[in-house]
């Protein structure tokens, strides 16, 4: 009773949310439950703005609105250049891979991205392309959504003091509830409501510490020369506003290429493509998507330096040793209700609107591409199963998520290496070459994902002076040689050249 007396209001707006989101679910129910191009790919009926709205609104998740602004906290403004490298690779994204991707999909009549890499390269080792690229889902997703619930619980139990394992239930169970129901349908659309909501929210805790300072010059002249320490134990001083001063430029390329690199091969990306309608839907989502991305990384990819004006020397030397907890701390800290009600259902949005979008990846990876290959079954019959996926495998996701093994910013970038290295190439290379072969794929694949275990758990961590050079740039480098060497000594694999023809539509 006494958190309904002191937070209502927080707690009504993420009712009618929540009751607006799940409405969405049971809308789609029976349309998704008709068959398998329903549940994985809405028929591909959506039309351009929605998905636009979609791609931004599960990019910019819960990683961004609080594990990276957060982590501006510690870097300073220097991190809002990740923002940057976020924003370019959204543009490559639908320029370069969506047009195709969705052109491509449509004929071969591929469902998912491992589907495409058996239906696009028919080789002898396709299918094992389509298992093991299955396979890296399943085991990258979870340290994502991982840190996702691990966001949003972390924000719930400061502002609303919910317990921390009540707060991964709450993130967890309810977006699963109208994933199962919906399917693509439900994701799709309530990602579109999430969008307007973070775009809203982003600007509102963009101005919370220039009106908790009192105006622009104020907010500045505190940042600009702070007592506050940093993480290394020194005086920041003007750090916050220098560039480079207290995060290297290769950290700052790592996490940007890691993380911005997941919308030109991370499949909940990618698969966003499938579902658009019509070719002019394709073309607004081109213009729109980067500017709604591009607005919010700019009101919330340098938030966390700006907090250092809300917080005394105590409470920044609390927050430096956990940058997840920034945002919360800053609305707390703010202490609006109404301010705090909008802002809390946003960042739940955007946390919900990530998490709806890998359950669905996953469960169509583990029954679509791995169970169904093995154990043939009617669509209805594969809906099914992949409803039960996706409520086992989020069970998993919960137990991880009650002890994780990195903060928000760390588990995100490190599942985006995983599918950079692992799926980029092979993407990239069945879109635009010709001379691309399943055996190219499937052993970059293979190296990506070798190298990027190998490089965080044997080098990074372990090698002086290697810290900073996030797994992604050598893993990524290994996997794009690899993919172009075994397709040019492999050319006696290549599919027929009418399949071929088909592909490229010549």
């Amino acid at each position: 009773m006494e958190l309904l007396a002191s937070h209502w209001p927080v707690l009504l707006c993420l009712l009618v949310y929540l009751a607006a989101c799940v409405g969405i679910g049971w809308y789609f129910s029976q349309r998704a439950s008709r068959g398998v191009d329903d549940f994985y790919i809405a028929r591909r009926s959506i039309p351009g703005w929605v998905v636009s709205l979609a791609f931004f609104s599960t990019f910019a998740s819960t990683n961004t609105y609080i594990g990276q602004a957060g982590q501006a906290f510690a870097s300073g403004l220097s991190w809002a250049w990740v923002g940057v490298l976020w924003t370019v690779f959204c543009m490559v994204s639908w320029l370069l891979l969506g047009p195709r991707l969705r052109n491509q999909t449509a004929g071969l009549k591929s469902v998912t991205v491992p589907d495409y890499f058996d239906f696009r390269y028919r080789s002898p080792l396709s299918r094992p392309t389509r298992v093991l690229s299955a396979l890296t889902i399943l085991f990258a997703t979870l340290w994502y959504m991982a840190g996702i619930a691990k966001g949003c619980a972390h924000l719930l139990e400061t502002v609303l003091g919910v317990p921390y394992g009540w707060g991964v239930a709450a993130i967890l169970g309810l977006t699963c509830v109208y994933t199962v129901m919906g399917g693509m349908y439900s994701v799709l659309w309530t990602d579109a409501l999430q969008g307007v909501m973070m775009l809203l929210v982003a600007v509102v805790m963009a101005a919370i510490p220039f009106v908790y300072a009192g105006g622009i010059g104020p907010l500045f002249e505190r940042i600009s020369d702070t007592s506050h320490v940093s993480a290394a134990g020194t005086p920041i001083g003007d750090g916050l506003v220098t560039f480079g001063a207290l995060v290297s430029v290769t950290y700052i390329l790592g996490i940007g290429l890691s993380v911005g690199m997941k919308q030109i091969s991370e499949p909940r990306c990618l698969v966003r493509f499938y579902s658009i309608d019509t070719a002019a839907g394709m073309r607004f989502a081109m213009i729109w998507t980067p500017i709604f991305l591009g607005v919010s990384l700019i009101c919330v990819m340098g938030l966390g330096a700006l907090v250092h004006g809300m917080a005394d020397d105590s409470e920044a030397a609390a927050l430096i040793a956990n940058t997840d907890e920034v945002v919360g701390f800053m609305l707390a800290k703010f202490d609006n209700t109404a301010v705090s009600a909008f802002c809390i259902t946003g960042l739940f949005a955007a946390g919900m609107s990530s998490l709806a979008s890998v359950m669905l990846i996953v469960g169509t990876a583990a029954v679509g591409d791995i169970r169904n290959l093995w154990v043939r079954s009617d669509p209805r019959s594969t809906v099914r199963w992949t409803r039960v996926a996706i409520v086992v495998y989020t069970g998993v996701v919960g137990l991880v998520t009650l002890f994780p093994p990195a903060g928000v910013v760390e588990l995100t970038s490190f599942s985006g290496a995983v599918f950079a290295a692992g799926f980029f190439p092979a993407v990239f290379g069945g879109l635009y070459l010709r001379w691309g072969t399943g055996h190219g794929a499937f052993w970059s694949m293979l190296a990506g994902m070798a190298a990027t275990l190998a490089w965080r758990f044997g080098v990074r961590f372990n090698v002086e002076g290697m810290r900073d050079v996030h797994e992604i740039i050598p893993a990524f480098c290994l996997s794009l040689a690899v993919y172009v060497a075994v397709s040019r000594m492999t050319q006696r694999h290549l599919p027929p050249e009418d399949h071929v023809a088909r592909v490229f539509a010549d």
